[in-house]
């Protein structure tokens, strides 16, 4: 009856986003009623129950989703990612300019948002397509692939933050192990899968960008601003296990590079280095900060619901039962992580939904295994990327900006996203055997 009831419990999670088109924050918060009430939670614990998992899951990740968003908007809007891009381009030379979109998708994707960094660099795809007489598609599969690795594995995004707070992961060592699994998942489905796209006509032509900045800022700034969190965060983690506790360079190694402060000092630094010394006000900036922390309010909240339906999980004891199930498995814990997600991304379309829901059922299995929490986080994250079709909004943007028929959006931009999700699980598997040995 507890595993018909979870399944029952994601059914609806289907009817209520594909058919009932309503929005992830108020399927979870629906779902989650559901659930707690089919396994008999009176109504004042199953109230407390979702607003504890609401609470706790954004208490600890806000910060750094919302300077993310601040970070992220400052470098589109100051023109920071364009030069990025552009600098690139002329360093790696037309023989390599593969290699300069992979780069550029890679470190844009970092602090933007995979739809606003694809919006950002399509025109620099189309340019380079238009000058080098290549199929736009084959241009468009590297970068698209960057971006959506960075979305998937890397903090400070939305999905790899939240299912490092459910799992209490590391953020560092979760950043150090995803730009590890990283750079395979970008190269296979990037360049070299985009050798056997390359024949497919794209009807699109060259898109204007959106940015128009009448002085660029130079790229040692735009590139500092865009990976100065990244920097800060890798470094503490490197570190701070070869330091002694409680001593000053230890306290201040750790203060600066806690990802809540990373992000906060990176969004004074962009504040100065791309807003202010560029000429802008501290108003336009602000004004730049409260359309980041709108756009960014829904992520949010999904979060947020996806955090309640995890703890509605937990205070059921419902997960305990699927746990029960699965530890007889001769299938690795991870493995089980990544297909949860794999399935519900299938269904629903929505990474981020597919990582928390997933997350929320496999949690107790994860903790009674002993199973690396930031393992865990980058095979879910992988999992949530596993072929996105006709349910996902990345779909439709691929294949309207490239102008592609279904099937040549599945060729080319689904199985790019296979790729990297196949590629991440092994990449985590391998990366469990060498830390195990």
């Amino acid at each position: 009856m507890p595993v018909i009831l979870i399944i029952s419990s994601i059914v609806l999670l289907l009817i209520l986003m594909l058919f009932l088109k309503f929005n992830a924050f108020i399927s979870l918060t629906l779902v989650s009623l559901f659930l707690g009430i089919s396994f008999g939670m009176s109504a004042e614990n199953l109230i407390f129950s979702i607003q504890k998992g609401f609470g706790d899951t954004l208490g600890s990740l806000t910060f750094i989703v919302v300077f993310g968003a601040m970070l992220g908007k400052i470098v589109g809007e100051s023109g920071a990612a364009l030069q990025i891009s552009n600098s690139l381009n002329r360093l790696f030379g037309p023989k390599n300019i593969i290699w300069a979109v992979v780069l550029t998708g890679f470190i844009i994707g970092i602090p933007l948002f995979y739809t606003a960094g694809f919006v950002l660099l399509i025109p620099l795809v189309f340019t380079i397509a238009a000058v080098g007489n290549f199929s736009p598609v084959y241009v468009g599969i590297p970068m698209a692939a960057a971006l959506s690795v960075t979305h998937g594995f890397l903090p400070p995004h939305p999905g790899p933050v939240a299912l490092a707070s459910i799992f209490k992961a590391d953020l560092g060592l979760t950043l150090i192990y995803g730009s590890i699994i990283a750079i395979p998942a970008i190269v296979l489905a990037g360049p070299l899968y985009g050798q056997f796209v390359k024949n497919i006509k794209c009807a699109g032509g060259p898109v204007k960008s959106s940015v128009h900045p009448l002085e660029l800022p130079s790229f040692k700034t735009s590139l500092f601003t865009a990976i100065f969190p990244v920097l800060l965060i890798s470094i503490g983690a490197c570190l701070l296990p070869f330091l002694t506790k409680d001593t000053i360079v230890y306290n201040l190694i750790s203060f600066w590079g806690n990802p809540f402060i990373a992000m906060l000092l990176a969004v004074i630094a962009a504040t100065y280095y791309l807003g202010i010394s560029k000429g802008k006000s501290v108003k336009e900036v602000m004004d730049l900060y409260n359309t980041s922390i709108t756009e960014v309010s829904l992520i949010l909240l999904i979060i947020g619901a996806g955090g309640a339906f995890k703890q509605v999980l937990i205070d059921s004891k419902s997960a305990e039962y699927l746990a029960e199930i699965f530890r007889g498995s001769t299938l690795s814990p991870l493995v089980l992580a990544w297909t949860m997600a794999a399935i519900i991304r299938l269904a629903l379309g929505s990474a981020t939904v597919a990582a928390l829901t997933s997350a929320g059922i496999i949690l107790p299995l994860i903790q009674s295994a002993h199973v690396s929490p930031e393992l865990t986080v980058l095979s879910i994250g992988a999992g949530s990327l596993m072929f996105s079709h006709v349910n996902d909004a990345g779909f439709w943007i691929f294949k309207e900006y490239f102008n592609l028929s279904i099937m040549e959006t599945i060729r080319s931009w689904s199985v790019m996203e296979t790729i990297v999700s196949v590629t991440g699980l092994a990449g985590v598997l391998l990366l469990e055997l060498v830390l195990a040995s």
